[in-house]
């Protein structure tokens, strides 16, 4: 696992790497510039003009760190002061002094006199944002807006330092605006608001840079969030023996579907089939397994009586190690009965979505008397739903949308989106970087809760809901990669490709 820091977390474990590490504050900068200028290089090896924009913090002394490396190598460079360089103080006015003394172009910008940007703009190959960084936290205007708005016009190519400038370091959001970098440098360790979709959307791709913090200061900072790797998963799965059998391999109930609906529950049970179920019973109202009977070839069906629901459902659940519950289901009485009595009262693990999440709106409090283990997956709208707000709150702060689902109900809570987010009581919150745009399609999410629902056998529900997330957009990479698609992919195909997607992580 990875850390993601927010801007505090960052802030202290500069502080610690100086004050405990005996790294000096200037060493720190000069490695960030230096690390920088390096992959720029590298990533850019045509580029001769470059357009440096800095701020009068220690994002920009970064930026006056890069701009005299790059001199060096022979680049011509253009460094543009956003503000008053009286206010340059600290380590960054000892880099800007170093960079004063080296040759080139260096250029203090106001809103009266921004042509010197527009000029170097217009020639620059690639443009290095190091304008805010992370400790930004306040609405962008007046001459920093024009002068994003600028750099996002321009043909350059867009590299930031640390976080694309505008961007909230914590949540990810444009703060009125911000940056669209096709590539972040970001120093030390990754800032927790690049890990989320628009952050992703305004990073591009991320790059590391070491900048010299001493092994193990991480630990001591207390951060809250991390991002998943291939062998964090691979500890979570476990390859089958020569013993395996059906019945050994997990039994899963999904109780889903309905008229006009009933689709979702194939897709629930041909996700837990493929992410190595035994065996998956699809049970519903009579309508719906009459429909199902007519559709099914490794699942089994089972009619539940919706005059003796409980009494139809008891032997079902006996059978079963984990349920998945809520996909099409509906919202009605009889679905609310179903839902309540199965998350309430019964004691096994538990994998719950879509309308079972919905059925929980103004009352999520109630899951945490639950005398089972909970796994929820609601997507941003049912998110909103159950911690009653909106769906634009949820997606402007997605990592406290999940600590605060996660407090109301003492479950696990997963929830959905470009950079899924995994919590649960006395867990960091985890983020899984796999998945791309071939997920946009309905049915993905009945899929995913059938993979969980299979992982969830024998497991704990943070674990399996981490490897269910993870092996998902697995499956959608390698579909990526193999066909060079980025739309057209169906639900099941992805399902179809689950196997090999466990397979590459074993």
């Amino acid at each position: 696992m990875i850390p993601l820091l927010t801007r505090i977390e960052a802030r202290e474990l500069d502080r610690l790497a100086t004050e405990e590490g005996g790294v000096a504050s200037l060493t720190l900068m000069e490695n960030a510039g230096l690390g920088a200028s390096e992959l720029i290089l590298a990533e850019f090896p045509k580029a001769t003009h470059v357009a440096i924009v800095c701020g009068t913090g220690n994002n920009g002394g970064d930026g006056f760190v890069v701009a005299r490396r790059l001199l060096a190598k022979g680049l011509e460079v253009t460094t543009l002061l956003v503000g008053d360089p009286a206010r340059v103080r600290g380590d960054a006015r000892t880099t800007l002094d170093a960079l004063s003394a080296a040759p080139g172009t260096h250029t203090q910008l106001t809103e009266a006199w921004l042509a010197p940007l527009d000029d170097a703009l217009a020639d620059a190959d690639v443009i290095v944002d190091a304008l805010f960084g992370t400790g930004l936290d306040r609405e962008v205007n007046g001459l920093p807006r024009a002068v994003i708005e600028r750099m996002n016009a321009a043909r350059g190519a867009r590299v930031a330092l640390d976080v694309p400038s505008g961007l909230d370091a914590d949540t990810g959001v444009p703060l009125g605006t911000a940056v669209r970098a096709e590539l972040t440098l970001t120093f030390a360790m990754p800032k927790r608001g690049l890990a989320t979709p628009l952050g992703v959307a305004h990073a591009g791709r991320v790059e590391l840079v070491p900048i010299g913090v001493p092994d193990g200061l991480v630990e001591r900072v207390g951060y809250h969030a991390v991002r998943l790797e291939p062998g964090d998963i691979a500890k979570s799965l476990s390859p089958r023996n020569a013993l395996s059998h059906k019945g050994s391999s997990g039994r899963v109930l999904v109780l889903a579907g309905s008229p006009g609906k009933i689709g979702a529950s194939l897709l629930v049970a041909h996700g837990a089939l493929r992410a190595g179920a035994g065996l998956v019973t699809i049970a519903g109202e009579p309508a719906v397994s009459d429909v199902l009977d007519q559709r099914v070839l490794e699942a089994m069906t089972a009619r539940l009586d919706p005059q003796a629901l409980e009494a139809s459902l008891a032997p079902l659940l006996e059978r079963s190690d984990v349920v998945v519950i809520g996909p099409g289901l509906g919202v009605e009485a009889g679905a609310k009965r179903l839902v309540d009595h199965v998350l309430l009262e019964w004691p096994g693990l538990i994998v719950v979505d879509a309308d079972a999440i919905t059925l929980f709106r103004g009352r999520a409090e109630e899951l945490a008397r639950a005398k089972g283990k909970l796994l929820l997956t609601p997507h941003p709208g049912e998110m909103a739903r159950l911690i009653g707000s909106s769906t634009s709150a949820v997606e402007s702060d997605r990592f406290g949308a999940v600590e605060r689902a996660v407090a109301l109900t003492r479950a696990t809570v997963l929830l959905k989106g470009a950079r899924t987010l995994i919590g649960a009581p006395g867990q960091r919150v985890s983020v899984n970087p796999s998945g791309n745009p071939l997920l946009a399609t309905g049915g993905m999410g009945d899929v995913l809760a059938g993979v969980i629902g299979a992982l969830a056998v024998g497991s704990d529900p943070f674990s399996a809901a981490c490897a269910g997330a993870f092996v998902h957009g697995l499956a959608a990479d390698q579909i990526a990669d193999s066909r060079g698609l980025d739309r057209g992919i169906l639900a099941h195909e992805i399902a179809d490709q689950v196997p090999a997607a466990i397979a590459s992580l074993l």
